[in-house]
Formats: structure tokens, sequence, C-alpha cells
């Protein structure tokens, strides 16, 4: 008999180091269960990630709004009360970005890798694997899932493999804003974070008519795109006619320029991405146009027409399960429930929400290498709510889903007393109520049912709606 005193100690496998995948890692080490975390960075790259850390950011830096009106912000909650290692990180790397959790993205990605390294349970293995291991296991392995994996993984779920791409927004110096023309200030002066760029109709005009013709990025053959609508490419909502950008992302609304006292024409706002301030992308301006017409193109808004873009925004391909056909609640594949599925892979949409169903798939992962039964969270939580959903929407035309608040049950209808009518609540009214029942139904599930440690997190009380 082996005299070393950790042989009894279970292990498990985790694909991909990224939000979901180091969740699942830390969630599963946490319980008690050993490691080997498979990352293919830096043996073999992506086109999207610059560095070989873990948890590396390469589209926003927001995990989204905070707060009791927002949904990110219930399932914000959830995860601080049972000290997931995403929303701590995040935490701890945040800069200003209004009511939204945004983060320094280079801080951010160090302190998630250090934390995994560090842990003792939790072995790294560097390279591609090309084929899913036995035994248990967690996938986590993202939007650019390897050809070969993907493939092993068609052969097990019998389920066709779709593809779309997301695109990235471009990041500007801010020594290059003219901030004569820009103005920092948020929607109905809820907060002066972020950098305002306003048009004129015929500056407006002259932007859009280049946009137009700008070269975007060609497909090959096999490439079918299939945009995702949180993330749409600039230049694919432009199609949609030349108002459509102005009533998107360059929507002026609650924007007074100082100079005038109105709202301008449109609007381009760009969004902190460095603790110091320093860089800045364009928020909803996710693009793949070629990289010196997107320069041309983003030279046009007024403000920007030094702007010095130290990153171009970037279209890269996404990779994921039809999950209903495939998926339990538990993110246990039906064909295989010693594997589970977790971040964009299983079909969600957002960091938050690839690190949250990374932190269930690690947990549940765990419970089956000790032996116990997975859990789904309930009803009521916003990560129970998108499990389930994952699990039961319609196959059809499945896309990627973000949190929102339709994914958890309405309140019961309370029957007014004087009238013997319903009761009616607007939004503001409903939300921080559904807020409260959905972080109290998923502690007390976290600890009773799971058997975690819970902590009441912190709940900031924005009130922006969603």
């Amino acid at each position: 008999m082996s005299s070393d005193p950790t042989h009894t100690i279970p292990t498990m496998t985790v694909i991909g180091a990224g939000l979901a995948g180091t969740e699942a890692a830390l969630a599963a080490a946490r319980a008690g269960v050993r490691v080997r975390l498979h990352e293919m960075r830096p043996v073999k790259m992506t086109p999207a990630h610059r560095t070989a850390d873990f948890a590396e950011l390469v589209c926003s830096t927001s995990l989204g709004g905070e707060g009791i009106q927002q949904s990110k912000g219930l399932l914000q909650a959830e995860m601080r009360s049972v000290g997931a290692a995403i929303v701590g990180s995040a935490d701890a790397a945040r800069v200003p970005a209004g009511n939204a959790l945004a983060v320094d993205r280079d801080e951010f990605s160090a302190r998630v890798t250090a934390l995994v390294r560090s842990h003792p349970l939790i072995e790294v293995v560097p390279g591609e694997v090309e084929a899913i291991p036995d035994g248990i296991c967690v996938i986590a392995t993202g939007p650019l899932t390897s050809d070969a994996l993907a493939s092993d993984l068609m052969r097990l779920t019998g389920s066709e493999r779709l593809s779309f791409y997301d695109a990235a927004a471009p990041v500007i110096d801010i020594g290059s804003i003219d901030l004569d023309t820009a103005w920092r200030a948020g929607r109905y002066d809820q907060s002066a974070d972020y950098i305002n760029c306003p048009f004129t109709r015929e500056e407006y005009l002259t932007f859009f008519g280049a946009l137009e013709t700008a070269r975007s990025h060609t497909p090959h053959d096999w490439e079918k795109l299939e945009f995702f609508e949180g993330c749409m490419p600039i230049e694919e909502i432009a199609r949609r006619g030349v108002d459509t950008p102005r009533f998107g992302p360059m929507s002026p609304k609650g924007l007074d320029d100082p100079k005038t006292g109105r709202w301008p024409y449109a609007v381009a706002q760009l969004r902190q991405e460095d603790r110091e301030g320093r860089l800045w992308s364009l928020v909803g301006f996710q693009t793949g146009l070629k990289w010196g017409d997107q320069k041309t193109v983003v030279q046009l808004i007024p403000g920007l027409q030094n702007a010095d873009i130290v990153r171009y925004g970037v279209m890269h391909r996404n990779t994921y399960l039809n999950a209903p056909e495939v998926l339990d609640s538990t993110l246990q594949l039906r064909a295989d429930p010693h594997k589970l599925v977790a971040g964009v892979l299983a079909g969600t949409e957002g960091y938050l929400e690839s690190s949250a169903t990374g932190w269930l798939a690690g947990t549940n992962a765990a419970r089956l290498a000790l032996g116990l039964t997975p859990l789904t969270p309930p009803t009521e939580s916003m990560l129970g709510g998108l499990t389930r959903y994952l699990a039961s929407a319609n196959p059809k035309g499945f896309q990627p889903m973000n949190v929102n608040w339709a994914l958890v049950p309405e309140l019961p209808t309370e029957i007014n007393e004087k009238t013997g009518k319903p009761k009616k609540l607007g939004k503001r009214e409903k939300r921080p109520v559904m807020f409260r029942r959905g972080l109290e139904a998923f502690m007390a599930w976290a600890r009773d049912e799971a058997g975690l440690a819970v902590t009441v997190p912190p709940v900031p009380e924005a009130v922006a709606s969603e």
C-alpha cells in the first residue's frame, strides 16, 4: 500500500483554463478533489488570445451591471455568497464603470492565474487535449474549442456543432482622445464613468457612409456567420439601416452635450478598460473590419480624429452545443453523466454566466467524485434559472443565453384588498423583491443541500434599470 497520504483523494479533469474552467477547477479543489487542469495555451495559441494567463478577457472587461435591479447583479451576489473565484478576483481588480462590475483585464487574469497555480490540489497540464478523457471531466474549452476536441464531443453527443462569430471592440489610448470635443458623463447623469463623442447629423452620415463601404473579414466557405444579438458587430448593425446604430449602441438618449444642453444626433461612448484609466474601449463597437479600414472609421468619430488604437477589434469563431438536446440542468451530458460542460460551450453568453456555470459544473463534478448526487440550484435563483433554461429551451435555432429576469419565476400575484383586483407592480418594484428572493433561495440551497460555507454578500444599491 502506498505511504502517500493523498492517494485516497479522488481525481477529476477540467479541460480549458478560461473563466469557466478555472472556476470549475477551483470549486472542485475547494471540495477536496484533486484536479488535472488542461490548457493548450501557450503551447497552442488562438486568434483571440494574446497571453498565457488563465481567464484572459478577450472582448469587454465588464461582468455586467450590479445591484438589486439587475439580473447579473443577482448572479454576482450568488457567486459572492459561496466565495466563487472569478467574481472575487473581479472585485479585487475592478475599475470605475458606473453601475457595472468592470476590471483591469491584466490584473484580473493575473489574480485568477495565481489562485489556480498556488492551489495544492490543482495540477496544470499544458498542451492541447484532442479527445475527451475517461473518468469525471468538466469540458470548458470555450468559443475557440479546437477542431479535434469538438469532433470528439460531436461523437459523444451526436449533436451538430454550431458556429458563429463574436467580435471585440477597438481600445483607444486616452491621451489621443480630444476631450474638448468629447465629455465625461453617464446617461441621465448617473455617473461620469463614460467618455461621450457627439455627432451632428452631417458627421454621423459621413461616419455611416465609411462604415458601409469598409472592408470586413470574409469567411471561408465552411464558416457560418451566425451573430449573437448581444455581441453584434457594428458593421452588421449598420446593414440593418442608416438609423439602426443611433437607436442602438450610438443612442444619444440621456446624454446632454455640455456645449449645447441638448442630446446630440448620435453618440459613441467609451468605457474605461484599466485601473489607471489610460485605455478606453468603444462601447457596442465590436467589429471585424480590416484594420486599415477600422482606423479610418474610428477616426471619423468626433473626438477620436487622432485616436491611437492600441488594440484593434477582432472577430473570432464561437463554438457551442445545442444545450437543450444534450445537457441536464446539472450541466451533465445526457450521453455520459460523468462528463459536464460549462461556459460558452454549454450555450451561455457572457463572462459572468461562463464563470457561474463553471462553478456549478466543478461543484457537481466534485460531488460525483465524492460519491454524492449532482444538484441544480433553486428555480428562484439566477444560476438555477439559467441552467434550467439551457436544459429545457426550444432546441430549434438555439442560441447562447445571457441571464435575465425572464429566467426566474414571476412574483406571486397579490390582491388589492380594497378593489379585489390584482396589484400591478412595475419593474423597479418587482426586481428588488425578486433579487432578495433569489439570493435567499440560493444561499439556503448552497448551505443546506450542497453543504457549502455561505457568506451574506454586500449588495450595491444600484438602481439603474437593465
